[in-house]
C-alpha cells in the first residue's frame, strides 16, 4: 500500500464531513446566527473580550489545542498497524473530536464566554460544577506531564541499560577500553563492537563510538567484556550507556525564546502593527537557527546545549513558569503566532511532500503479533498487556477527540469570536486540521521500514522479551545505523515516538526534494539531518506552545478554586498568587516527568484526556437540553458512550495493574526500588480513581438533569444574552 491514494481519500472525507455534517450542527444543533450579539461585540473591553478576524483567530486557536498528542499518539499506534489507528483519527475526528470542540465553543458564546467548568455549575449544577474543576486541575497536570515527557525523550540525554548477561564483543586487536578524562569509571567503547545477548541469540552492531559507565575498570577476556546484573533490577545490565542529549535541537529551541521576545518587542513596541514584518523577522530567524544548530556538535559550546534528561525537565519548568506569569503579549502571543505559521506551513508541506513522494507502508495494516500487546505502547502496568482494544483509543487521542480542546474552546476563543457563524470554521475545522495532523503521522510512522521503526521505539532492556516476535516481523533486519550517521545522532532506544516521527518526516521531506529537484540524489543526500532536526524543532514547539498555554490555564483555574477561600487569592493581576498558584502547577507536571517512564505516562496521559472528553460532551449535552434541542441529543451522547467504554475500560485495567504492583511490593521483602514503586504506582492508582469518580460524578449529574429538564420536573434554561462570565 502507497500513502497518496489513501490520503486523498482521507482529505476528501474530511472535506465532506466538513461541508455537510459540520453545516446540520451550526444550523441544526447549536443554531448559529450572526443576528445574535458575541460576548466579544456585547462585552468589548479591548483586553479580554474583543472581536477578532476569524483566519486570525483560527490560527491562534489552531496553536492553542495542537500539542503533542496527534503527533506522538498515532506513532506509538503504529505498533497495532496503521489501519486501526487510521479508522479511529478519520471517524473520530469527523464525528467526535470536531463536533466536541464546536459545540462547547457555541455553548461558551452563548453563556458569555464562560469556561467549561463554570457551564458546568450553571447548566447542570454545583455538585458537577465541582467535580469537573477538580477532574480540569488533573487533567491539565497530567498532560502536560505527557507533554513534556515527549520532549525530554527527543532532546535530553540518558543512560541505557542493556539486557542482564550482556557481553560487549570488541573489535579485533582491542584489548583495552579508553578511559575518557574528567568522568570518572567512563570508558569509550570503540566502533565496530558487537553487543551480545538473551544468551548470544540476539546481537547489535555499533557503528559508532560511545561511552558507558562502568563500576570498576572493565575486565577484557579473548576480547570480551561481560556486563554485571544491576542489584537493584536484575534484568537489567549494571553499566548504562551514556546516550548524548540533542545540542543541535536544545540549540534550535532555545534560540526561538528570544526570537519569539523579539518578535513581540517589535509587534507590540517597535513598530506597532506591523504584524507581516514581524512574521518575516520571526520566520527568517528560526530558519537560521536550525541551519546554525548544525555547527553546535563538536564545538566548543555543545557542553552547553548537550543537556541530560532531569536538566531539560528543569529547563521546561523555569519556562512554563516565566511564561505563565509574564504578561501576555512579552512572551506567550509573539510565540503562539509564530508557532501557528510553523505548525499549519510545515503540515502543508508534510502532506503535499507525502503525496509527492508517494513512500510505501511499510508497516502491516493490521498487526496480529503485537494485537494483543507489545513493546511500543504500554498500560504503565507489568501485569497488564496493552491491547489494541482499549489501548489504542487512548493512545490516540489528541488527532480523534481530546478533552483538552475543551479548555481552549470555552477559554480565550469565544471571547474573541466576532460572529456566531465563525465557530463553525474555528471549531469544527481546526479540529479537523488536527485530525490530518494525526493521519499523516501515522503515515510517516508506517513508511519507516519496521526494524527502524522498532529499534528506536523498544527500550534497550526489553529486546530480549520481545526477541522471537521482533524476528517474526523481520524488525532485526534494519538501516539504523545509517540513518543515525545521516542525522548525526543517538537514534536507537530512543522511545517515546518524537525521534521517530522526525525520522519519518525527514525521509518523506527527503523523498519529495529529490522527486522534484533536477540535482543528483547524492547532492541532495547531506540535507536529511536538517530535515531531521527542523522536525524535531517544529515537534518541540507544537508541545511548548501547549505547555506554556497549559500551565497558564491551570494557574487561573487554580486561583479560582483559591479565590473562594479568600477573594485576594483569586486575583489573576496579585503577583503573589500567580507566582504561589504557578509554581504548584509546575511542580506538579514537573513531578511526574521525573517520577515516572514514558510507558507509564502516556496511558495515564491518555486516561486523562479522554475522560475530560466525557465530561465536555456531558456537559453540552445537558446545554443541548437547556437550549431546547433535546432531539440533537445523539449527535453527543453517541460519541461520548463510545469514549466512555473506550476509557473506561482501559481505566479499570491500569487501575488493577497499579493494585496488583502495590499488593506485590506490600508483600514481597524490602527491595531497592520498593519504596518509589509504591509511592508511583499509589499516586497513579490513586489520580486514575479520582478521575473514574469525578467523570461518574458529571455524566450521572447531567443525566439526571436531562431527565428532569425533559420530563417537565425543571424549567428549561432559555438563552440570556446578558450573561458574561464571571
Amino acid at each position: 500500500m502507497h500513502a497518496m491514494p489513501l490520503l486523498i481519500a482521507i482529505l476528501c472525507l474530511m472535506a465532506i464531513a466538513y461541508r455537510y455534517y459540520s453545516a446540520f450542527l451550526a444550523a441544526k444543533v447549536a443554531a448559529l446566527s450572526d443576528s445574535n450579539a458575541t460576548p466579544a461585540v456585547r462585552l468589548n473591553d479591548g483586553q479580554n473580550y474583543h472581536p477578532t478576524n476569524k483566519w486570525v483567530l483560527f490560527g491562534h486557536h489552531f496553536a492553542a489545542i495542537s500539542g503533542a498528542g496527534p503527533l506522538i499518539g498515532p506513532v506509538l499506534a503504529a505498533q497495532f498497524g496503521y489501519l486501526p489507528g487510521l479508522l479511529w483519527i478519520v471517524i473520530g475526528v469527523c464525528l467526535a473530536g470536531a463536533v466536541q470542540d464546536f459545540l462547547v465553543l457555541s455553548a461558551s458564546i452563548r453563556r458569555g464566554g464562560r469556561s467549561l467548568a463554570q457551564i458546568a455549575y450553571s447548566d447542570v449544577g454545583k455538585t458537577a460544577g465541582t467535580a469537573a474543576t477538580v477532574a480540569i486541575l488533573f487533567i491539565i497536570v497530567i498532560a502536560l506531564a505527557g507533554l513534556g515527557k515527549v520532549v525530554v525523550k527527543a532532546l535530553g540525554g540518558e543512560e541505557v541499560k542493556y539486557p542482564a548477561g550482556s557481553q560487549l564483543v570488541l573489535p579485533v586487536g582491542v584489548t583495552a577500553l579508553e578511559a575518557v578524562p574528567g568522568l570518572p569509571g567512563v570508558y569509550l567503547v570503540p566502533a565496530g563492537t558487537r553487543l551480545l545477548y538473551n544468551n548470544g541469540a540476539g546481537s547489535m552492531d555499533f557503528q559508532d563510538t560511545f561511552k558507558m559507565r562502568f563500576g570498576e575498570a572493565p575486565i577484557v577476556s579473548n576480547g570480551i567484556i561481560s556486563l554485571p546484573k544491576d542489584a537493584r533490577n536484575p534484568q537489567l545490565s549494571a553499566t548504562p550507556r551514556l546516550v548524548p542529549g540533542s545540542s543541535w535541537g536544545t540549540f534550535t529551541i532555545s534560540c526561538t525564546i528570544p526570537i519569539a521576545l523579539l518578535v513581540g518587542l517589535y509587534m507590540y513596541k517597535i513598530r506597532p502593527g506591523h504584524v507581516v514584518e514581524a512574521s518575516i523577522i520571526g520566520a527568517l530567524l528560526t530558519i537560521g537557527a536550525t541551519f546554525l544548530g548544525g555547527k553546535v556538535p563538536g564545538s566548543p559550546i555543545e557542553h552547553w546545549f548537550d543537556l541530560r534528561d532531569k536538566t531539560v525537565v528543569y529547563a521546561m519548568a523555569a519556562y512554563g513558569f516565566i511564561a505563565s506569569v509574564l504578561p501576555v503579549w512579552v512572551l506567550l502571543c509573539p510565540r503562539d503566532y509564530l508557532s501557528s505559521f510553523l505548525k499549519i506551513g510545515t503540515i502543508a508541506l508534510l502532506v503535499g511532500g507525502t503525496i509527492i513522494a508517494n513512500p510505501k507502508l511499510e508497516a502491516r495494516a493490521i498487526n496480529p503479533v503485537f494485537a494483543g500487546g507489545g513493546p511500543v505502547v504500554g498500560s504503565g502496568s507489568p501485569k497488564v498487556m496493552a491491547t489494541l482494544f482499549p489501548f489504542l483509543f487512548i493512545t490516540i487521542m489528541c488527532g480523534a477527540i481530546s478533552g483538552f480542546h475543551a479548555l481552549v474552546s470555552s477559554g480565550t476563543t469565544p471571547k474573541m469570536i466576532g460572529k456566531e457563524s465563525d465557530a463553525r470554521t474555528i471549531g469544527y475545522g481546526a479540529m479537523l486540521i488536527e485530525g490530518l495532523v494525526g493521519v499523516v503521522a501515522m503515515i510517516a510512522a508506517a513508511a519507516l521500514p519496521v526494524g527502524n521503526y522498532y529499534g528506536m521505539n523498544v527500550e534497550l532492556g526489553k529486546v530480549p522479551q520481545y526477541q522471537k516476535q521482533l524476528e517474526q516481523m523481520g524488525a532485526h533486519i534494519d538501516s539504523l545505523p545509517a540513518v543515525e550517521s545521516q542525522v548525526n545522532e543517538t537514534l536507537r532506544g530512543r522511545t517515546g515516538g518524537a525521534v521517530t516521527l522526525a525520522v519519518g518526516m525527514a525521509h518523506i521531506f527527503d523523498d519529495a526534494a529529490k522527486r522534484i529537484s533536477a540535482r543528483s540524489e547524492h547532492a541532495l543526500s547531506g540535507l536529511i539531518k536538517y530535515w531531521y532536526h527542523f522536525a524535531i524543532m517544529f515537534e518541540a514547539l507544537f508541545i511548548l506552545t501547549t505547555i506554556d498555554t497549559g500551565t497558564r490555564i491551570g494557574r487561573f483555574l487554580l486561583q479560582e478554586v483559591a479565590g473562594k477561600a479568600h477573594p485576594l487569592l483569586g486575583k489573576a493581576g496579585w503577583w503573589p498568587g500567580a507566582i504561589v498558584s504557578t509554581l504548584l502547577v509546575v511542580a506538579g507536571w514537573a513531578y511526574f516527568i521525573n517520577a515516572n517512564s514514558f510507558a507509564a505516562i502516556w496511558p495515564m496521559f491518555g486516561v486523562a484526556n479522554q475522560m475530560l472528553a466525557v465530561i465536555a460532551l456531558a456537559i453540552v449535552s445537558v446545554w443541548l437540553v437547556n437550549e431546547g434541542r433535546a432531539r440533537y441529543l445523539w449527535v453527543t451522547v453517541t460519541p461520548m458512550l463510545v469514549v466512555a467504554t473506550t476509557t473506561g475500560t482501559a481505566s479499570a485495567r491500569m487501575l488493577a495493574g497499579h493494585l496488583d504492583v502495590l499488593a506485590t511490593q506490600w508483600s514481597n521483602p524490602p527491595a531497592a526500588l520498593r519504596t518509589t514503586i509504591l509511592i508511583n504506582s499509589g499516586v497513579q492508582a490513586a489520580l486514575i480513581l479520582a478521575m473514574l469518580i469525578c467523570g461518574a460524578i458529571v455524566v450521572v449529574s447531567s443525566a439526571i438533569k436531562i431527565w428532569s429538564v425533559t420530563n417537565g420536573l425543571q424549567p428549561q434554561r432559555a438563552f440570556q444574552p446578558a450573561i458574561a462570565a464571571e
